[in-house]
């Protein structure tokens, strides 16, 4: 029996042909996601941007959030302590005037802790207060009688809040052990500053939490300087008050006499 003749043009149906088209077909599967991807930014790109926001330190890596606590608590102290000053020469009641010597003697304490770190790390500090919280202490400062042991116990519990919050959250993430030793510092001062706060009877919660659960708005911190040239923040020297009890009324249970 002949063979048959072949047909014109089927060699490219052929075995060989078919493995040819098929490890064609290949390589452009896999070389096409490197062609679409070809101008897109690497994910090392995105990992270098974020290194540079945090600098090797001998007490372990300083981030951006560590920064921002470290001036958090510095603008904290600056306003704060003023405001527990007119709360000790203002306050109607013995429980704000003993809140606002808690705030004296705690940011004069702090503010020394945070001096130290700031120079041991070299971040830069503000020397005066931003604008949300100079507009704040002008309110206190104009406020009569009650109206100021309220807006003074409503303005300072909300700053505390949200300062315990950033405290607790540096506190367990950072790797510095100076920012975690601030840290504990911060939280065990605003915690105190809370609960005197509260006991003044004058804290609104209902608003409170509502102030809490929105988002602060961005206020730009003022410029700042050089570690050794950050003001001390302390008492004034030429006015002093008596320590009187932290509440007005005697505890549950007792006679009062």
């Amino acid at each position: 029996m002949r063979p048959r003749p072949p047909i014109k043009g089927r060699g490219i149906f052929s075995g060989t042909g078919l493995v040819i088209a098929a490890l064609a077909a290949t390589a452009t599967a896999l070389l096409y996601p490197l062609w679409s991807y070809a101008d897109r930014p690497s994910p090392a790109a995105g990992a270098t941007v974020l290194s540079t926001q945090t600098v090797t330190t001998p007490y372990g890596p300083l981030s951006a959030q560590d920064r921002d606590f470290i001036t958090g608590v510095r603008l904290a102290a600056l306003w704060e302590l003023t405001a527990g000053e007119l709360a000790e020469r203002k306050g109607t009641t013995a429980a704000v005037r003993t809140a606002g010597r808690h705030l004296v003697d705690g940011h004069t304490s702090l503010d020394g802790h945070l001096r130290t770190v700031a120079g041991q790390l070299g971040v830069p500090l503000p020397n005066e207060p931003n604008a949300q919280q100079k507009q704040w202490l002008d309110t206190l400062r104009s406020a009569p009688g009650q109206d100021f042991d309220r807006r003074f116990a409503g303005l300072v519990r909300l700053a505390q809040g949200r300062m315990y919050a950033q405290a607790a959250q540096v506190r367990a993430g950072t790797q510095n052990s100076l920012v975690r030793d601030l840290a504990d510092d911060a939280n065990a001062t605003t915690l105190d500053h809370i609960k005197v706060l509260e006991a003044t009877g004058y804290v609104d919660f209902a608003a409170l939490a509502q102030e809490l659960a929105a988002s602060p708005t961005p206020v730009p911190t003022p410029r700042a300087v050089d570690p050794s040239a950050a003001v001390p923040v302390a008492p004034s020297p030429d006015e002093s008050y008596s320590m009187p009890p932290a509440t007005t009324s005697p505890p549950p249970g007792t006679s009062g006499s």
